[in-house]
């Protein structure tokens, strides 16, 4: 039997027209300013702010990186050699390469993953300061629908952050800034009115927390992320009233970079505290990027392939080499969010 928060599935599915794609937030369409300092979409630098970048993440061995006038990135007092340390992944494409590049913060030595259309297309770790940089190369001239996560030290899952990012050939187009949301849980699923629950989570390292608690006032808490970007706040319940509630957070880092909200967390206030359960086991079908979980990473590679012909074999549910509501029910069934 389907349980009822399946249903929102319903929902989504008639805004299917052509192809659907989901995403928690877009990128700025504000044009970048060049020579104010501050790294804006479209730059890899700007003046002294390189963004974390370093002639290493760049795919040399070493020097010292600077920024041209143009603000990108000037590596004529970098040496050559060997590919860069944590965060790398990134390289200087050759001049008529066709090819997008990534740079921003995820969380310390995590695995920031970037998919393409929906479909996973290379991973790359961030490093002990939370950034990370990647190029994808080998691609075409046209319009793609690019997103990022990371995870965090225990598996949770960063809301999914989507480009619509327009490719010209001979060219790369530069993403950079990107800051993703704190991750969230909290170590009750309900909680006794007047005790604490405690809201934890990772981020960027030492970055500003803010935490939005939901009730008939919207409360906010404040704290700052540790040197492993670790974040904790432990909220006085008295203040709520009985009955479902849900919290997010989101950091900041100086006035330079501002995350988008975490997912929602829910849990209840009540006469008795109960743990927050354990995650669910492997789900028997639907999980296709292979965490455990059937969430909307994998509702938007189905999404993608929406009465597309020849399926991959794993995103046709039911395998009848075609995707369409009955796939959707499936994955309904299984969802774990």
């Amino acid at each position: 039997m389907i349980k009822t928060h399946h249903f929102v599935f319903l929902i989504l599915l008639a805004l299917f027209s052509n192809s659907i794609y989901a995403s928690t937030q877009e990128a700025s369409t504000t044009g970048p300013v060049c020579g104010n300092s501050i790294v804006e979409s479209g730059e890899q630098c700007d003046d002294t702010d390189l963004n974390g970048a370093t002639c290493a993440l760049q795919g040399f061995s070493g020097g010292t990186l600077s920024c041209s006038a143009s603000c990108n990135f000037n590596t004529s007092a970098c040496t050559s050699g060997g590919g860069g340390g944590g965060g790398g992944g990134g390289s200087i494409p050759p001049a008529s390469s066709t090819a997008v590049n990534f740079s921003g913060k995820a969380y310390p030595k995590s695995v920031v993953t970037i998919l393409k259309d929906a479909q996973i297309v290379t991973t790359v770790a961030a490093g002990t300061d939370a950034n990370f940089s990647t190029l994808i190369t080998s691609l075409s001239a046209g319009n793609y629908i690019f997103s990022v996560y990371s995870e965090d030290k225990d598996g949770r899952r960063s809301g999914l952050l989507t480009f619509p990012v327009s490719v010209t050939a001979g060219a790369t187009t530069n993403i950079s800034g990107i800051f993703l949301a704190p991750t969230i849980a909290v170590d009750k699923k309900e909680v006794k009115r007047g005790d604490n629950i405690a809201i934890f989570g990772q981020s960027a390292i030492q970055s500003d927390i803010i935490i939005s608690v939901n009730s008939e006032e919207e409360f906010f808490a404040k704290t700052i992320s540790d040197k492993d970007g670790i974040y904790l706040y432990n909220f006085d319940t008295s203040v709520l009233e009985y009955g479902s509630h849900n919290t997010k957070s989101k950091a900041s880092i100086g006035n330079q970079l501002v995350s988008g909200f975490s997912p929602l967390i829910n849990f209840k206030v009540s006469t008795q505290n109960i743990p927050a359960q354990l995650p669910p086991q492997a789900p028997a079908k639907g999980d296709l990027d292979t965490n455990s979980r059937v969430n909307l990473v994998d509702f938007s590679i189905v999404a993608y392939w929406y009465k597309k012909s020849n399926p991959p074999v794993k995103v046709d549910l039911n395998n009848d080499r075609v995707v369409n509501l009955i796939d959707f029910s499936i994955m309904a069934f299984y969802w774990t969010g």
